[in-house]
């Protein structure tokens, strides 16, 4: 795939995962799946403060949509945090027998934006990665 094509579907998936950052998550938390997508017992709090910052990135993920590699730190601190949150959170859903629903929910979908946007990244940028 050569760079502009990896920066044509880039801006696609900063625009999805932006709307997913935004929406989906509070969808899949609240309604959807609470059980592959929350913890428990439910806290309030913690779901709050999840929302708020996946809300806000979502949001600074369509503007980076507009130029991506003006936007690369930006796009690498949602790559890099999506992957330790994961990580984090594979490990906690492994230890903690009433989590394992999250093995199913949010912990492949933090791998699945990590991966996707690092894919989509023009090679050029890598390097500073």
């Amino acid at each position: 795939m050569t760079d502009a094509e990896r920066l044509k579907y880039l801006k696609l998936a900063l625009y999805l995962f932006g709307a997913i950052f935004i929406f989906g998550i509070y969808l899949m938390m609240m309604w959807v799946w609470p059980s592959g997508w929350g913890w428990t017992p439910r806290q309030p709090e913690y779901e709050q403060m999840i929302l708020g910052v996946y809300a806000t990135l979502g949001v600074f993920l369509i503007l980076a949509a507009k130029d991506p590699l003006a936007n690369a730190s930006l796009i690498w601190f949602t790559v890099w945090s999506s992957a330790v949150h994961g990580g984090i959170m594979l490990v906690q859903a492994i230890v903690d027998e009433s989590e394992r629903a999250n093995l199913l929910g949010d912990v492949p979908a933090l791998f699945l934006v990590a991966l996707v946007l690092a894919f989509l990244m023009p090679k050029k940028s890598r390097q500073s990665a």
